[in-house]
């Protein structure tokens, strides 16, 4: 009734059908949300939430959680293919990271961007495992072990490819981080 919806995980099918109801419905085909908001929606956003992956195969989740973020008022940082296999990629983006009122790590293979970026920021992080990979990842149950098990502070773990639950809890940490700012 007020113009808003976000869906997730929508087959294009699916997008086919709701635009035949709603027609202003927007379709990412590569996060795969569908999402109806209104226009002025982007200069009520607050905050940062910085979104960072470990590869580019890592995308389609990132941008789940990016815009499940963005949908829900925050600003949003994409910092893409900063995996610790080349650890001066992400040293490289730590001053653009620390930034942010909150940080979601996404990575499959053994899931470690997320412990590392919590060794180096003092702001919350959501590590999103996922289920890229191959040999012994076993569909991210090893990068998901790897998460829950991190010895770093600050960190928390969502399940296998859950970009939505993500954006969600890094929008509430950010609006809270926002609220003290005040």
């Amino acid at each position: 009734s007020n113009g808003e919806v976000l869906g997730t995980r929508a087959s294009e099918h699916q997008y086919e059908l709701v635009r035949e109801l709603i027609p202003e419905i927007v379709y990412d085909p590569v996060a795969r949300i569908l999402k109806a908001e209104p226009a002025d929606k982007e200069q009520r956003r607050k905050g940062l939430v910085a979104v960072c992956t470990g590869g580019t195969a890592d995308i389609p989740v990132a941008e789940e959680a990016a815009q499940t973020a963005e949908f829900f008022g925050c600003y949003v940082d994409r910092i893409y293919d900063v995996g610790v296999a080349g650890i001066h990629r992400i040293l490289s983006k730590r001053e653009q990271i620390t930034r942010a009122n909150c940080v979601i790590t996404i990575a499959g293979m053994e899931g470690a961007l997320g412990t590392v970026v919590a060794g180096l920021v003092e702001n919350p992080v959501i590590a999103v495992p996922t289920s890229v990979g191959y040999g012994a990842s076993f569909h991210g149950l090893s990068a998901l072990l790897t998460m829950i098990n991190s010895c770093a502070n600050g960190i928390s773990t969502v399940n296998i490819d859950n970009g939505y639950g993500a954006g969600y809890l890094a929008a509430q940490i950010n609006r809270l981080a926002e609220r003290n700012c005040y």
